[in-house]
């Protein structure tokens, strides 16, 4: 069967798995449209990857009754986030069953960077959040912006912090405010060989996002980046040569350690026998780590502002997220940004956001929401809330490139090569960046 490009579906799902020649495939879609739907009965043809999510957006329904002209339904699918795009490129192409709202996970936004698809596919929400100016907070917009227009509104402003097992820092008689990372990596060597205990964790398995991902969270604190606001790469830099430097180290020194990845049995059993007692990950991974896995260590975690780096760099640094689009060219493209509008950005949304599915803020101003203010058993009684408010304010921007999935696959061997002691920092930084180079054709 031809598409309206004309070309055949088998190629245009071979094309559309990696969005090549995307923006070729999508002239021509888009026409024969139903007319808009202004008012009344609608229903949304609902995509995400996560029930959490769905249910949220389930529930949001009655406010964005109460504030739209429109009386919303779901029809939610839920897949695998890669699946997701895949499907949503496949029936582009097709001319037909595209979502009207769709949650994209921030990696599998970079596959809609190339050429033009965003443009074609997403709505523009540049001037409609115009109105909120600062407090719809800079990084959190970055992930989805493509020629300085966005695309999708972020879930979360994902911080990474410091969790700790303050049981045991009491046991070894551990400093629990330590200033910076070379204070932290001259404390946790000497548990590492006095007590048999990590103090920090990489995974170094198969899932190449993952041996990306905890690295990448200390170079962007560091004030180092994968891409820049152009998409260029600009990994080879002095701060991603130092920083895998300071991992490399702590992998010899042994208070750094390397699990299969971050949620799986190998991480478990280190949090179980008490091997591992901290490491540095996003805010989301209390709800998706440590409490899953570790449920009977409740009141043992404490969570804490990340150490400085002695050279510079920032407070925190943003990893994961998702952000929620409406889709072009549909008769409910309005009634599904107004739907968003009304659930995912209002003051009250996002407090309810943080209650229901402990994602923090992409407000700056409802950060200070006394609503916010729950102390959390897991973690001792402590109100995590305070934490992030005294980092939110420096977050580094975190930048994409269509070929983001190319640079994941070269990075992730390098990393664990330096890990193992094959290369250098600095040969397996230089590496990553020549392959890439090579592979992308830049």
């Amino acid at each position: 069967m031809m598409s309206p490009t004309g070309i055949s579906r088998r190629q245009a799902l071979k094309l559309t798995g990696s969005a090549v020649g995307g923006a070729a495939l999508l002239a021509g879609c888009g026409s024969g449209l139903a007319a808009p739907v202004t008012s009344g009965d609608v229903t949304l043809d609902f995509w995400t990857h996560d029930e959490g999510y769905e249910t949220f957006f389930r529930d949001g329904i009655p406010d964005a009754d109460a504030a739209t002209d429109f009386r919303y339904t779901l029809d939610a699918t839920r897949a695998g986030a890669q699946d997701l795009v895949t499907k949503l490129l496949a029936q582009a192409v097709a001319g037909r069953g595209k979502p009207d709202v769709i949650g994209i996970e921030i990696g599998q936004f970079a596959r809609l960077q190339r050429g033009d698809l965003a443009e074609r596919l997403l709505y523009d929400w540049t001037d409609r959040v115009a109105g909120l100016g600062d407090d719809l907070i800079a990084a959190r917009r970055a992930p989805y912006t493509k020629d300085g227009k966005l695309y999708a509104l972020d879930s979360d402003t994902p911080m990474v912090v410091y969790y700790q097992r303050e049981d045991l820092f009491s046991q070894y008689r551990l400093p629990t405010d330590v200033g910076s990372w070379e204070e932290l990596a001259q404390v946790g060597a000497q548990a590492a060989q006095q007590h048999g205990v990590a103090l920090g964790v990489l995974a170094a398995g198969s899932d190449l996002g993952q041996i990306v991902q905890g690295f990448q969270m200390l170079l962007l604190q560091r004030g180092g980046a994968f891409f820049d606001a152009d998409e260029n790469l600009v990994l080879d830099s002095p701060e991603a040569v130092e920083t895998l430097q300071f991992v490399v180290d702590g992998l010899k020194d042994g208070w750094i350690t390397t699990v299969n990845d971050f949620y799986g049995a190998s991480v478990q059993a280190g949090l179980k026998s008490g091997k591992i007692a901290g490491m540095w990950m996003a805010s989301w991974y209390s709800a998706f780590g440590l409490k899953p896995n570790v449920p009977e260590q409740a009141g043992a975690w404490r969570l804490r502002a990340l150490p400085a780096w002695s050279a510079g760099g920032f407070a925190t640094a943003a990893a994961g997220g998702t952000g929620f689009a409406a889709t072009v060219d549909q008769s409910g493209t309005e009634a599904a940004a107004e739907f968003i509008a009304s659930t995912w950005i209002t003051p009250e949304g996002q407090v309810r956001r943080f209650q229901e599915l402990t994602y923090l803020p992409t407000l700056r101003s409802v950060f200070d929401s006394p609503e916010l203010e729950v102390a959390d058993d897991y973690f001792g009684g402590q109100q995590v809330i305070d934490v992030y408010r005294s980092i939110v304010d420096d977050v580094p921007d975190y930048y994409q490139s269509p070929d983001s999935s190319i640079l994941n696959d070269v990075l992730s061997g390098h990393l664990v090569s330096a890990y193992r002691g094959d290369e250098s920092p600095a040969q397996a930084i230089r590496g990553a960046a020549e392959d890439f180079a090579n592979q992308a054709g830049r």
